[in-house]
């Protein structure tokens, strides 16, 4: 496809990763509030990922069949349908303050945005040369985040306002907070239901493939595309520590405002996303992008894990110049980890997907798979910072996650058979 004829999907699909961004990432400000709405320890709290993110594990496969039977742009619409309605789950959970209920809603949402997923990617992806598709993604994550960076700010305008503190509230306090969820979710799904329309009736392209070499083969037999899975498992959970922990920790610290904090995280993901935009691949190819992030990630980790938790020298260093330097350095290493994990979700996806042909759609679904790692890496984090008494030293941990990276960044992505002697 040349770039007159695709610059039309990019915007498309571009609107499609701001809707990505700001759903997801409303979680970070989900989890304090539903601490408070449903009287929830922080282990408990961090079901919100969990319900969210495993969806894309439980419904990954089939979604991936949905799509070989609608095709990719009827997908699209259809995941965006989904998330309307787990929009209007919101309500009667805000009614009710029930927890279940929440989950429910959180399920439903994540698995539109699984079949959404599964759909995008790979459009994103094949849309034009595979050696620039990071910086394609990288566009994608950069208006994606920047709606990460907007949803909390925006939830905490609309559902906090009026709230000077939203601790040690009284009964009727509770009540009115949680119905405070109901007008913005409603528009949510108004705003996702029209989306869904548009798609449907848009100009997207139907992806073909033609018959390729691996006709026959098992999406397993591709150690690129399982251990791709494999190290955005471990990225993905990361990721969601970093972006939806950073409010749980600033509390315990005693930060102001804790649940806005994500966008903190975001706008290091931006700047992040800025580089991959600018100069990948001229200057900078995926893999060597890979291994920078899994290095920078895991030095910022060391500086959370022996950084101060009430001097804010840190933060004060980048950005002192607005006056609103007043987070603690741990705090602040927390933000920075934005800028290690922004650029590994574009440069695994065209590494594991390159000449896949028609196993397309399989791939992006095992790939979709690996989001449950956050659903489930940030509920162990949860419970070594529990075993631990310190949330601070158990992100020390996170240096598995980018292990796993790094090994792909190396090895992993070479990988064409699983036994280098056949």
């Amino acid at each position: 496809m040349d770039k007159k004829s695709s610059l039309n999907p990019m915007l498309i699909i571009g609107t499609l990763f701001f809707i990505f961004g700001f759903v997801t990432w409303l979680n970070g400000s989900l989890i304090p509030f539903l601490k408070v709405i449903c009287t929830l320890s922080d282990f408990e709290a961090l079901f919100v990922t969990f319900a969210f993110y495993i969806a894309y594990t439980v419904m990954a496969l089939p979604m991936a069949y949905l799509l070989d039977k609608t095709g990719y742009k009827n997908g699209m619409s259809l995941g965006l349908v989904m998330m309307s309605v787990g929009s209007l789950l919101f309500i009667p959970a805000a009614l009710s303050a029930e927890f279940i209920l929440f989950l429910l809603a959180l399920f439903t949402l994540g698995s539109g945005l699984t079949l959404l997923q599964t759909a995008s990617n790979p459009y994103i992806v094949l849309i034009g040369p595979i050696k620039s598709a990071a910086m394609r993604i990288s566009i994608m994550g950069l208006i994606n985040k920047s709606a990460g960076v907007l949803a909390p700010i925006i939830f905490t305008v609309l559902v906090l306002s009026g709230f000077g503190s939203i601790e040690n509230l009284s009964t009727l306090e509770v009540d009115a907070l949680a119905h405070k969820l109901i007008l913005p979710y409603s528009v949510m799904a108004g705003v996702l239901f029209l989306l869904a329309i548009f798609i449907k009736y848009s100009s997207l392209e139907e992806l073909q493939f033609s018959q390729d070499e691996y006709d026959d083969s098992s999406i397993f037999s591709f150690p690129r595309v399982v251990l791709g899975a494999v190290a955005l498992f471990f990225y993905v959970g990361i990721e969601v520590i970093a972006g939806d922990t950073i409010g749980l920790y600033a509390q315990s610290l005693g930060v102001l405002n804790a649940t806005a904090l994500t966008s903190y995280t975001m706008v290091f993901m931006v700047i992040s996303y800025l580089v991959g935009v600018f100069f990948i691949p001229r200057y900078l190819s995926q893999e060597k992008a890979l291994i920078g992030s899994a290095l920078l990630g895991m030095t910022f980790l060391v500086g959370i894990a022996f950084s101060s938790t009430t001097s804010n020298t840190i933060s004060e260093l980048l950005w002192g110049w607005s006056g609103t330097a007043t987070l603690p350095d741990s705090v602040t290493f927390v933000a920075l980890l934005g800028l290690a994990n922004a650029l590994v979700w574009p440069t695994i996806w065209p590494l594991a997907l390159e000449d896949m042909g028609k196993h397309t759609a399989k791939g992006s679904a095992l790939l979709i798979m690996a989001i449950a790692g956050g659903a489930l890496l940030p509920l162990v984090f949860g419970k070594l910072a529990q075993l631990s008494g310190s949330m601070q030293e158990a992100y020390l941990y996170g240096i598995v996650c980018y292990g796993a990276i790094l090994f792909y960044a190396l090895k992993g992505h070479k990988m064409r058979t699983w036994c280098n002697q056949c």
